[in-house]
């Protein structure tokens, strides 16, 4: 290939980030320090990520190495081949989102990443959840933030460095929705067909209803390219979350700031989501800005991916 494609051109620069590791229960566990870049020259893509992993707990001698990762990248906008000799397997751009499947020697377990870049172009939602064949061992997740000059001009190394420290103290907090206020998060979103292929634009509306501490009534909207409604009542039980019908029906576990929810919809349609809190901080309150991604099934088999970022109006 003589010129990198779409996705590449998207995510080129270095990306800073500190994403936070958490156990397969979602208990936090500690911080991978890490500056990404990608480099396409004479036709070909290697990716670069150096930094380190600070605590981890039981996981700290999986997750940690002595050696910086670089693996080979087949850049396209179909399927994106990871080559090693790092990480092994292929990923699959829908716009600003790419869905990866690999293996990483090193780390030894199956990952499963979603990187998001957002509207902004500057920021991008990462998360990688890890597994021992089919069981679930840790993810990791967090945000990073791009730069072009880190390295030459202290003015962005200082922003960066105040962006790890937001993201320092906001890792670990755990995803939570608002519980005594109504409203809803929305925005509109854009929805990619398996080909692919962009599908057009979808407005989505996450109204929230809280009936008491742990439970909530959500209404969600979906319109435009795409037209689906639903109504579920959800239950949070500290990580875990459960979607007890009438519309749909599922669960979800958190990871921080991130929900990973499943849901059914009662007929031959599911959905498989990320909702990434951004702005989610410690104390007695929930984040206002929400990344989405939504991976729709037709029976089981992929149909469309929908991403985009919601915002918090209180009714």
């Amino acid at each position: 290939m003589a010129e990198p494609s779409e996705w590449q051109t998207r995510i080129a620069g270095e990306w800073h980030g500190r994403p936070s590791l958490f156990d397969a229960t979602g208990t936090w566990q500690g911080y991978e320090d890490i500056r990404r870049s990608s480099v396409f020259e004479n036709g070909s893509t290697t990716y670069y990520m150096d930094g380190g992993l600070e605590g981890g707990g039981p996981l700290a001698g999986r997750f940690r190495l002595g050696a910086p990762f670089a693996f080979g990248v087949v850049d396209s906008d179909s399927d994106r081949v990871y080559t090693g000799p790092d990480f092994h397997g292929t990923g699959q751009p829908y716009g600003g989102f790419v869905d990866a499947h690999y293996y990483g020697p090193g780390w030894q377990v199956d990952l499963n990443t979603w990187n998001h870049v957002l509207p902004d172009g500057e920021t991008q939602v990462y998360s990688s959840t890890l597994y021992q064949g089919w069981a679930l061992v840790g993810c990791f997740n967090g945000v990073y933030r791009r730069s072009t000059d880190y390295d030459t001009n202290a003015g962005t190394r200082a922003e960066i460095e105040r962006f790890l420290d937001g993201e320092t103290r906001n890792g670990p907090v755990p995803y939570v929705l608002p519980t005594k206020a109504s409203g809803a998060y929305s925005g509109t979103c854009e929805l990619w067909g398996a080909d692919q292929k962009p599908a057009g634009e979808v407005a989505v509306s996450i109204e929230l209803e809280p009936l008491d501490l742990l439970r909530t009534r959500h209404r969600v909207t979906w319109s435009g390219a795409l037209d689906r409604n639903h109504t579920v009542d959800v239950r949070r039980d500290g990580f875990r979350s459960f979607y007890e019908g009438p519309g749909a029906w599922g669960n979800a576990q958190a990871f921080g700031r991130a929900n990973y929810p499943v849901l059914h919809f009662g007929d031959v349609w599911k959905a498989k989501g990320r909702e990434f809190m951004i702005d989610a901080r410690p104390g007695m309150s929930a984040g206002e800005t929400l990344a989405v991604v939504y991976e729709l099934f037709k029976g089981n088999v992929l149909a469309g991916v929908l991403h985009g970022v919601l915002a918090w109006e209180a009714a």
